[in-house]
């Protein structure tokens, strides 16, 4: 008996015995106050089972028989195994002529064991995936900020951390600001020591990917459709991978979590204040006992990193734009004139459009003819940025009383050199004893 039930015995016993009327248990019941009066008339020969519906535990007279049930599941095994209840139920119909609702089918599936119901499904979010074989094979990159210095130095800092997919080897730096340029130093270092993996795993970050409208062709690069990160990647030949979720790139992540107890304590131990001291200790002490202690041998022997050879890191690990030449053989960057220098020049160079490269360094050079030619500024040229721009308020300025200063040195009786020129034209002008002014001429008209 369900709790309902209960509740309507409950309340057909107060009506039996007059505690509330047949209407109010009516009422509480959600029937009729006839259905009451028959169910009281009932108890008295059925009991307190008269609340529980007669139907209960019969079989349907809409059953299906039970050898369609076992020939549909036959089928089912030899013929349809892989298929699901909606598909099963279309090909009965149509292949055999049994006309079985798909409900129906998966009921009889889920009872046989043949099909899995929804509920029973674990949901996989983030599939596990197995480690790369070879060491460079994969390399997972991201940025954590963090307080690593707590109260010693500055309040947040930012690691850069690039971590190897197969061996837990780390490679990190601590740097300035989580932009182009700290993340390309970084590459830099882990290049000079590595050499170049195979592909690189990190987030969708501007400096990775870049904004683009709706509709915008992503499929061949162009200066639209990748960073400067981006098309240094390209030009080395490494692969980048973008992570969906955070999830994904796991392995940083974790390594990230696992930084923040054990850096933190580590820096605090060896007293570091300074950018310059946690790097010093984080190269010689701290990333040496790291993959002592966490790093594994990858599964395959064969390196996955491959030399630099004659790749002009200068020349890739740079911000690089394309720039036309003016008439004056000069290249505008930032606001500022940058002049080609009187032995590159060649004909045609005029109107043509150079690679522009702002080393990592500030040096500036333009590729001219597959040779770096360093650029010279021009003089007397200011940048954009030098003169900051003070915003103006849209409301006018009024100062307080007693606070203006517009009368400052304003004197209302005049100079003495001013009162001595009036009197000398007032008596220049005056007219000789006996001549009358005509009306409506002034001093200054009767003296002209």
């Amino acid at each position: 008996m369900s709790q309902r039930e209960r509740d309507r015995l409950h309340w057909l016993k107060q009506a039996e015995s007059k505690q509330i009327t047949q209407a109010k248990a009516a009422e509480r019941m959600g029937v009729s106050g006839r259905w009451v009066r028959q169910l009281l008339r009932r108890r008295k020969k059925e009991g307190d089972g008269v609340v529980v519906h007669r139907l209960r535990g019969r079989v349907s007279n809409r059953k299906l028989p039970e050898r369609m049930r076992s020939r549909v599941l036959r089928l089912i095994e030899r013929e349809y195994r892989d298929f699901g209840p909606t598909l099963i139920a279309e090909y009965l119909e149509s292949g055999h002529g049994i006309g079985v609702g798909k409900e129906t089918v998966r009921k009889w599936m889920i009872g046989a064991g043949l099909w899995k119901p929804k509920r029973a499904r674990v949901a996989k979010v983030h599939s596990w995936r197995a480690r790369k074989e070879s060491r460079g094979e994969l390399v997972q990159w991201d940025t954590s900020v963090h307080a690593w210095l707590e109260d010693r130095g500055p309040a947040l800092m930012y690691l850069v951390g690039m971590i190897d997919d197969a061996t837990n080897t780390l490679h990190a730096r601590f740097v300035e600001a989580d932009d182009t340029r700290q993340n390309l130093r970084v590459l830099w270092s882990y290049l000079e020591r590595y050499g170049r993996p195979q592909a690189v795993y990190t987030d969708k970050a501007g400096m990775f990917q870049p904004t683009l409208a709706r509709g915008w062709k992503t499929d061949d690069p162009a200066p639209k459709t990748e960073t400067q990160i981006g098309r240094a990647l390209r030009e080395l030949g490494i692969e980048w991978i973008a992570a969906h979720s955070p999830q994904a790139k796991g392995r940083v992540e974790r390594c990230f979590g696992t930084l923040q107890d054990r850096l933190v304590k580590a820096l605090r131990k060896a007293k570091v204040r300074t950018l310059e001291q946690a790097n010093a200790y984080l190269e010689k002490v701290f990333l040496p006992m790291w993959n002592q202690r966490f790093a594994r041998p990858p599964a395959s022997a064969v390196e996955g990193h491959r030399r630099l050879e004659k790749l002009d890191l200068f020349s890739i690990l740079s911000v690089a734009e394309q720039r036309g030449v003016a008439n004056d053989y000069t290249v505008q960057w930032r606001g500022v004139k940058w002049q080609i220098p009187r032995a590159a020049i060649r004909p045609g160079l005029r109107g043509s459009r150079l690679r522009t490269e702002q080393r990592l360094d500030g040096t500036m050079v333009a590729r001219i003819d597959g040779r770096s030619v360093a650029l010279q500024r021009c003089d007397g040229t200011t940048t954009q940025n030098q003169t900051p721009t003070v915003p103006r308020s849209s409301k006018r300025f009024q100062p307080a009383p007693g606070q203006s200063r517009w009368m400052d040195g304003f004197r209302l009786n005049g100079n003495a050199a001013w009162r001595a020129y009036r009197q000398q034209q007032s008596k220049a002008a005056r007219p000789p004893e006996g001549q009358n002014i005509p009306a409506g001429v002034s001093l200054r008209q009767q003296g002209s």
